[in-house]
């Protein structure tokens, strides 16, 4: 078939350069916003009477056939016609004829996959953010179900101090709440217009630019020409917000895949989201954390795939950026399973409460409970430091606990120990007594759990 570029060629396109050069085999994914970026283009080139209104009639009704056979599964994309817009073009003009021919109009295939691909990435970005929402949704009534639940909190990956199950796993919501705002954030660049660029200079005809970009409901126009054609800028920011996103939850896998081993027993992960192994009939493994956390990796690969493409390409369009898509693709692909899987596996995890609040108190977690008291009785932090050290290390020389001391053992430390110590030893007064914003007292959690819901609920 003769390519809709063919003019100025005497010879044929080898069947191996069509191959090498073909695009369809992926960007075909982009038909919906193909066409709905065509309609309004044909509607803007009918208003102007840039082409008879009569033709902009046919071009439309004749795309919204093509969505229709598409959507029916009955249309076949061809290699030998590149990519999504030929592919639908040549249908176009072969359904209607010459008025076809006349939608490419004060357009290049370079303005045309910008505004496509524009069009993607917010539809899915729209569509991940609804995903994390609901994600965030799933980690608060799993918080609120274990709100009196302790855990050990871990600095260095050292028992540190003790801290509720939900003050923990809302931590994870808050990381994934920026995630939301990153996104948000990213659509603000994605929604710019640059239809009507063409190839990179702009075009003669009087098109309306405003027109088409309102139609397609963008929040503004790409006022160079060159740079519109030429920038992958909000797809690489789409892709870095993602690589944070996925840093995320790669974090919450590690947490999950630790906690199920028998040396940490906090929590027992649902049959349905984990594996067995082919030799050893006792095995219960996490894959789907591990696979997560892996997959981490690949969205990474697609973050310096695209800035590796774009980081020596002059002005304007160049053929590189074909390579735009499949990082992108993947990406969003990657993105949204990871969530959907982490979503409906989470409520299913069981929570070793006892577990958990038993190992809550070890490793003299509530030293920092210990200095602060004495502070609070009038001795230099510093002093109080030094001093609650020495009380740990005569613990861990005598094998005892703190709650295990005398009130003479403790006053060889410092004359200012009182027996109100003992309220501060234990690691549910510990959790009991923090006052602090932010901090891991029911107090406090409860109170940003409420705030947490209200802010996923307005963005």
């Amino acid at each position: 078939m003769k390519k809709l570029w063919g003019g100025r060629f005497k010879e044929k396109t080898s069947k191996a350069a069509e191959s090498f050069t073909e695009s369809i085999s992926f960007d075909y994914r982009l038909w919906k916003y193909d066409i709905e970026g065509s309609i309004a283009h044909a509607k803007m080139l009918g208003k102007q009477g840039i082409i008879p209104p009569e033709d902009s009639g046919k071009i439309i009704k004749g795309l919204e056939e093509i969505a229709k056979e598409i959507e029916a599964g009955k249309f076949t994309f061809r290699e030998d016609l590149e990519d999504v817009h030929m592919n639908i073009e040549a249908a176009l003009t072969k359904k209607i004829g010459d008025a076809g021919g006349r939608l490419h109009t004060a357009r290049s295939r370079n303005d045309q996959v910008a505004l496509d691909l524009r069009l993607y990435l917010r539809a899915e970005i729209n569509e991940i953010t609804s995903i994390l929402k609901s994600f965030q949704h799933t980690l608060i009534i799993v918080a609120e179900k274990y709100l009196g639940t302790l855990m050990p909190g871990y600095t260095h990956m050292q028992r540190a101090q003790p801290v509720l199950l939900s003050h923990h796993l809302i931590a994870y919501v808050e990381m994934l709440q920026r995630d939301v705002e990153r996104f948000s954030d990213t659509v603000k660049r994605v929604n710019r217009f640059p239809l009507g660029t063409c190839a990179l200079a702009g075009t003669t005809f009087p098109i309306d630019r405003a027109y088409t970009a309102k139609l397609l409901g963008f929040d503004g126009i790409a006022m160079n020409s060159i740079d519109a054609v030429s920038d992958r800028d909000f797809a690489i920011e789409f892709l870095s917000a993602s690589s944070i996103l996925v840093m995320h939850l790669s974090r919450l896998a590690e947490e999950l895949i630790l906690w199920t081993t028998e040396e940490f027993r906090f929590i027992e992960l649902p049959d349905a989201f984990t594996t067995g192994s082919s030799i050893m009939p006792q095995k219960k493994n996490p894959d789907v954390a591990e696979l997560v956390r892996g997959k981490t990796g690949r969205v990474y690969g697609n973050l310096f795939a695209l800035l590796t493409i774009m980081k020596g390409l002059p002005l304007s369009y160049n053929r590189d950026m074909q390579e735009d898509k499949l990082p992108v693709f993947d990406t969003v692909d990657t993105v949204k399973s990871c969530l959907t899987v982490f979503k409906e596996m989470f409520p299913g995890i069981v929570f070793n409460a006892k577990r958990m609040n038993d190992t809550a108190g070890d490793a003299y977690s509530t030293a920092t409970d210990i200095a602060e008291y004495l502070v609070k009785k009038g001795m230099p932090f510093r002093k109080a430091h030094e001093a609650t050290g020495k009380i740990v290390l005569h613990c861990i020389h005598n094998g005892k606990r703190f709650h295990e001391l005398t009130l003479m053992e403790l006053k060889t430390f410092s004359d200012i120990i009182a027996e109100d110590i003992y309220s501060c030893l234990s690691p549910e007064e510990s959790v009991r007594n923090k006052l602090s914003s932010g901090s891991t007292s029911v107090k406090e959690v409860k109170n940003r759990i409420k705030r947490l819901i209200k802010l996923i609920g307005e963005i």
